[in-house]
């Protein structure tokens, strides 16, 4: 038998490191909204959503991912989508708020130097400014959302004739679900049925930009938007790496998909390009789609993939390796095949343990998309092509399906689950977790080179 005392120390070594805390919150929250969703009051018609179902769709809305295995608005009761709406704020607000809040732990655990460095890096009023990181993290999302909420409203409403409280659930609905990168919808077609309307693709587009760019960046932004030349390299490798994306994103899909009828062919050229800008966008990693993804080339859906594995910024809703991991990994070899002896960037010099980091979370994040992609070709039948869009889709966070995931068997379905886990959490936690588990060996073993390449 433990004691009182024994039982608290041993909770406390087990929620001794942030990132625990961080997974047991998740997994709690996820825990719940499964439990709530079991509630015959949340399902339409009679019975209850079965576990499996309450699960899958606790776990993608907490990790505001966006894979569905009912039809969202026929299939769950007002109650339903209301237990789904808090899911994707509190797993998106908690993710942001979490992410800051590791960050500012590890800068803690350097010293004064490293402090005063990692502060002005992230441009916070002070190292112990946790009371003022949250409230930025709640004024911005408050002010998006709203925004957001006010547009979609008023087009629901004066454009489609829907009546005002229908529209202004409609309109933050949407709102919350885009800008948290959640991309669950109202409409058993997802965002189809609005493909050629700009004021409802670009709000919804502006959202996920900006939801997913992360919070440092907006922070930073909003301080010195004029002055590009003192941000810190962390915001200009996030805005270069984002415009990047987001405009060869907007070429490859206009491109791939221009001749295809079955889902640009059918639109004129302005809904072409609105259609393919939005489907840009939605790799980054929100989820909506105004086109059928299951319709789209291999070469479209592979291109999606690369997407949606790199993912967005850090520390905000966005999910994959995000921008800043990779262009990191560009310069590292970029470096290599100049022959040079450090990584530089924009005139700064990148620490050798942050690439490390780099490329575990890069590694890890391979072996997860491999691995989930193996067992689910196990399961299924079918083609590689769609089991990896609907892989990297739960790894990256991003909600994107090629009408695969509802057709799966629940075990398949299961490890959808882990992986959606395991991306949302995986790379704020392990970098946090490598940075703050440092150990200076006092001794070096012998040096010596392998054959690589």
């Amino acid at each position: 038998m433990f004691t009182v005392d024994q039982t608290v120390a041993k909770r406390r070594r087990l929620f001794r490191h942030p990132a625990q805390v961080v997974a047991a919150a998740f997994a709690v929250t996820i825990l719940i909204g499964t439990l709530l969703l079991m509630l015959p009051m949340a399902k339409q018609g009679p019975g209850a959503a079965s576990p499996g179902e309450a699960l899958f769709t606790a776990t993608s809305a907490t990790c505001v991912t966006g894979l569905v295995v009912v039809d969202t608005p026929t299939y769950w009761s007002g109650f339903g989508q209301v237990v789904i709406l808090a899911l994707i704020q509190i797993g998106g607000f908690g993710l942001m708020t979490m992410a800051s809040l590791l960050g500012l732990l590890v800068a803690k655990r350097l010293g004064l130097r490293g402090r005063l460095m990692a502060a002005t890096e992230t441009k916070a009023a002070g190292i112990g400014d946790v009371r003022g990181l949250l409230t930025g993290v709640l004024k911005a999302t408050v002010f998006f959302e709203v925004s957001v909420a006010l547009i979609l409203t008023l087009r629901f409403w004066l454009g489609y004739g829907e009546a005002f409280g229908d529209a202004a659930y409609l309109g933050l609905f949407h709102a919350i679900s885009a800008f948290n990168n959640a991309g669950f919808a109202l409409f058993s077609d997802n965002m189809m049925g609005f493909v050629t309307d700009p004021y409802i693709c670009l709000p919804i587009c502006a959202a996920i930009i900006f939801g997913g760019i992360g919070f440092p960046v907006l922070r930073e932004l909003r301080r010195r938007l004029r002055g590009p030349v003192r941000w810190s390299l962390h915001t200009k490798l996030t805005v270069l790496m984002t415009g990047i994306l987001l405009i060869g994103g907007w070429v490859f899909m206009a491109v791939s998909e221009w001749g295809n009828s079955k889902t640009l062919g059918a639109l004129d050229v302005p809904g072409r390009l609105l259609a393919s800008f939005f489907h840009a966008v939605q790799p980054r990693t929100a989820g909506f789609n105004s086109l059928d993804v299951g319709a789209m080339s291999d070469e479209t859906l592979l291109g999606t993939d690369v997407l949606m594995f790199i993912g967005g910024g850090s520390a905000g809703t966005a999910g994959g390796i995000k921008v800043t991991t990779f262009a990191l990994l560009l310069f590292v070899i970029v470096a290599e095949a100049r022959g040079e002896q450090s990584v530089t960037i924009f005139r700064r010099r990148i620490d050798p343990r942050v690439i490390r980091q780099a490329l575990t979370v890069a590694l890890l994040a391979v072996a997860g998309m491999v691995g989930g992609a193996t067992l689910l070709m196990w399961m299924t039948d079918h083609r590689l092509s769609l089991v990896l869009t609907e892989v990297i889709s739960a790894l990256g966070t991003v909600g994107l399906s090629a009408n695969v995931t509802p057709t799966l068997p629940e075990a398949a379905q299961l490890v959808l689950v882990a992986l959606m886990f395991v991306g949302r959490l995986g790379p704020v936690t392990l970098v946090s977790a490598l940075a703050m588990r440092e150990h200076t060996r006092k001794y070096e073993y012998p040096e010596e080179r392998p054959l690589i390449g």
